[in-house]
C-alpha cells in the first residue's frame, strides 16, 4: 500500500472533521493487478484439478471425489474474490481526485495521478441526482433542472460559468439587466462533498446570489456627474473594480464549500426595456450637451484669436458696437449647424 503525498487542503469548515481533507491511502494498480491475475490463474487451476478429481470419483472412492468437489468450491469461492476486488482498479488523471468513503466514513482523499487500486466497497456516488426548482411558471408550477450525482471522483481543473442574464435594480433603483462568467476549482474535495449538498448547484447559486448583491451596491452611470470628480464607482464606466468586488463577494460565499473563484467577470450590462429608450434619450442629450460645450469653448477661443490678431496687425479698428456685430456673427458662424451662407456688403464698412 502506498500513500500520496498530499497536503492539508484549508482548515476544517464549521467544526467538523469531516470537512478537513485528509490523505487518502491507495495501493499501486499495477502490483493489484498482478496479484489479481495469479489469483485467476490459482483459481483456475484449482477448478480444473477439482474437475480431474471428481471424474474420477468412480475408481479413486469417495475421498478424492469429496476433494474434488472441495477444490472446485474453494475455486469458485476465489474467482468470486477476484472478480470483487477487480471493481477496486481506477485511474487518475492530472488535476483529478478520488475521495474515499466507505460506509458512510470519509477515509482521506487521493489526489496523485496514476493507475491505483482501493477497497471495491469505497462508495462511487456521495449523492443522488435530483431536480432543483428554478423558477414558477406562469401557471404557479415550479420547473427545474436535473442536478448531476456527485461521484467520488471529482475534477479539480477549473471550470467557467456563464450566468444567466438577470434583472436587478442599481444603487439608483433603475432595473437594469447583467450577466457574470466566473472561472472556479475546487481545491478543498471534503469540503465540496460533505459541507453543501450538490456543490456545483451551489456555485450557481452563489454566484447569482453575489451578482445581484455587487449590482445593487453601484449605480448604472454618473447621470451625467463627473466620476472621477466625485469618487463615484459605476457598472458601466468602472468595469475592473466592480469585477474585482464581485470576485472577493464570491470568494466568501464559496469558501466554506472549499472552492476558489479564478476569474470573476460581467458579460452584460444594459438598462431594462422598458426603460432603455429613455435612458437612450437621456445618453444622446448629454453627449450633445457635451459636444456643444466643446463647439462654444473652440468658437470663444477663435472669436477672441481674430479679434486680438486684427488689433495687433491693425488691418481694421472697429468700436465697441462693430466689434459687438463681428463677434455676434462670427459665434452664429462657427456653432452653427448648418454651413453658413454669408451676404456680400459691396458699399463701405458703415453703410
Amino acid at each position: 500500500m502506498e500513500s500520496n503525498n498530499l497536503p492539508q487542503s484549508g482548515a476544517p469548515g464549521h467544526g467538523d472533521a469531516a470537512s478537513r481533507e485528509t490523505q487518502g491511502n491507495a495501493a499501486r494498480g499495477w502490483k493489484a493487478l498482478s496479484l489479481v491475475f495469479l489469483g485467476w490463474i490459482t483459481s483456475g487451476i484449482l477448478l480444473a484439478l477439482g474437475s480431474v478429481l471428481s471424474s474420477q470419483s468412480e475408481t479413486q472412492g469417495s475421498a478424492v471425489r469429496n476433494g474434488g468437489i472441495t477444490l472446485i468450491v474453494i475455486a469458485l469461492l476465489a474467482m468470486t474474490l477476484m472478480l470483487v476486488i477487480s471493481f477496486g482498479f481506477f485511474t487518475l488523471q492530472p488535476n483529478e481526485a478520488r475521495v474515499l468513503v466507505l460506509f458512510g466514513e470519509y477515509r482521506g482523499t487521493v489526489r496523485s495521478t496514476g493507475f491505483y487500486w482501493a477497497n471495491p466497497f469505497y462508495a462511487h456516488i456521495l449523492s443522488a441526482a435530483r431536480t432543483a426548482p428554478t423558477q414558477k411558471t406562469g401557471s404557479g408550477d415550479e420547473s427545474g433542472e436535473q442536478t448531476s450525482a456527485v461521484r467520488s471522483k471529482m475534477s479539480l481543473r477549473a471550470r467557467t460559468l456563464n450566468g444567466p442574464k438577470l434583472k436587478v435594480n442599481d444603487k439608483n433603483g433603475n432595473p437594469i439587466e447583467i450577466a457574470n462568467v466566473i472561472v472556479w476549482r475546487v481545491v478543498n474535495t471534503a469540503k465540496a462533498v460533505f459541507d453543501v449538498d450538490h456543490y456545483e448547484q451551489y456555485v450557481r447559486t452563489q454566484s447569482e446570489t453575489a451578482l445581484r448583491h455587487v449590482a445593487s451596491l453601484y449605480a448604472y452611470d454618473h447621470n451625467g456627474e463627473d466620476g472621477d470628480e466625485h469618487g463615484q464607482i459605476t457598472l458601466r464606466a468602472n468595469i475592473t473594480e466592480v469585477s474585482q468586488a464581485l470576485k472577493k463577494e464570491l470568494e466568501q460565499r464559496l469558501e466554506p464549500a472549499g472552492i476558489t473563484i479564478d476569474d470573476a467577470r460581467l458579460t452584460h450590462l444594459a438598462y431594462a426595456p422598458e426603460i432603455a429608450q429613455v435612458m437612450l434619450r437621456r445618453q444622446q442629450a448629454e453627449a450633445i450637451i457635451s459636444a456643444r460645450t466643446k463647439i462654444v469653448q473652440g468658437a470663444v477661443s477663435m472669436v477672441d484669436m481674430a479679434l486680438k490678431e486684427l488689433e495687433r496687425d491693425g488691418v481694421i479698428t472697429l468700436d465697441d458696437e462693430r466689434k459687438a456685430s463681428m463677434v455676434s456673427n462670427l459665434m452664429v458662424v462657427l456653432c452653427a449647424d448648418n454651413d453658413a451662407q454669408p451676404v456680400i456688403n459691396a458699399g463701405t464698412l458703415y453703410s
